[in-house]
C-alpha cells in the first residue's frame, strides 16, 4: 500500500516487536519520523538504530504504558525532538494467563488491565493533549478480535480489549469536530511473538483449530495489520472515526 506520511510524526507503542515493529517499519518507509516506544528500551534502540542506518528518521523511547509518568514523558520527548505528534498507534499489550473466571487472580487482572486498557487510556490522554493544541491528529488503538467476541479462559484479556473499543468510540465523539480522528484495529489470528509464546506454552493444537476456523484458512501477517493502521492514520481515511476495523481473514462474519 502506498501512503505518504512525509513531514509527519508517528508514535508506536510496543514498537520493538510483532505488530508494532511491522507498523514502525511501514511508517518509516512511508516517510514519517517514527518514535519506537517499548518497555524494552534496548530492543527499541536496536530497531531505531537499524532503521536510521537505512536513512529513516527514528527515535527510541523506553516506556511502560502502565506508568502515567513514563507515558507523559514519552509524548513530551516526542514533541521535543520532532516538534509535533501527528499519528499514534497504541499497540502495547499482553495476554492473560489462561484460566476459567473462577480461577483467575487479582494480580493477573491488574497486570493485564494496567497495560491493555489503562495503558491505552493513558496514552490517549497525553497524545490528545498535544493533538488538541495542534488541532489535528489521528490515533489508532489496538483492540483485538477479542474486543468483539468472547473467549473461554481469556475473560480478562477480552474484557480489556472490549474496553479499548469503548474508549475509542467515546474519545472519537469528543474530538470529531476538532480535527482529530480516533479508530481501533481488531487483529484476528496474526503470527507474532505473542502467538509463538502461546504455542510454546502448549496451545499449538488450539492455534491450529483457530486457523481452520478462519474463512481464509490462514494466519495473518503483521504487515497486514500495519497496512490497516496506516490507512486509518492517513488522509485516505479522512471521513472515518470511531470505527473498530476487524482484520481477521473473515472470522468475525461467521
Amino acid at each position: 500500500m502506498s501512503l505518504s506520511f512525509e513531514d509527519k510524526v508517528a508514535l508506536v507503542t510496543g514498537g520493538a516487536s510483532g505488530l508494532g515493529l511491522a507498523t514502525v517499519k511501514a511508517f518509516a518507509r512511508s516517510g514519517a519520523s517514527v518514535v519506537v516506544a517499548d518497555w524494552n528500551e534496548e530492543a527499541a534502540r536496536t530497531v531505531a538504530d537499524e532503521l536510521r542506518v537505512q536513512g529513516y528518521k527514528t527515535l527510541a523511547i523506553g516506556c511502560d504504558v502502565s506508568d502515567d509518568a513514563q507515558v507523559e514523558a514519552m509524548v513530551e520527548r516526542t514533541v521535543a525532538v520532532f516538534g509535533r505528534l501527528d499519528v499514534a498507534y497504541n499497540n502495547a499489550g499482553v495476554q492473560n494467563l489462561l484460566a476459567e473466571t473462577a480461577d483467575t487472580t487479582r494480580d493477573d487482572y491488574d497486570r493485564v488491565m494496567a497495560i491493555n486498557l489503562r495503558g491505552v487510556w493513558s496514552c490517549m490522554r497525553f497524545e490528545l493533549r498535544q493533538m488538541r493544541k495542534q488541532g489535528t491528529g489521528a490515533i489508532v488503538n489496538c483492540s483485538s478480535l477479542g474486543g468483539l467476541v468472547g473467549g473461554a479462559e481469556r475473560g480478562i484479556y477480552h474484557a480489556a480489549k472490549h474496553g479499548v473499543i469503548g474508549f475509542t468510540k467515546s474519545a472519537a465523539l469528543e474530538y470529531a469536530a476538532r480535527g482529530i480522528r480516533i479508530n481501533a484495529v481488531c487483529p484476528g489470528l496474526i503470527w507474532t511473538p505473542m502467538v509463538d509464546q502461546m504455542v510454546a506454552s502448549g496451545q499449538g493444537d488450539a492455534m491450529k483449530a483457530m486457523e481452520q476456523s478462519v474463512p481464509m484458512k490462514r494466519v495473518g501477517r503483521p504487515e497486514e495489520i500495519a497496512d490497516a493502521v496506516l490507512w486509518l492514520s492517513s488522509d485516505a481515511a479522512s471521513y472515518v472515526t470511531g470505527q473498530s476495523i476487524s482484520v481477521d481473514g473473515g472470522y468475525i462474519m461467521r
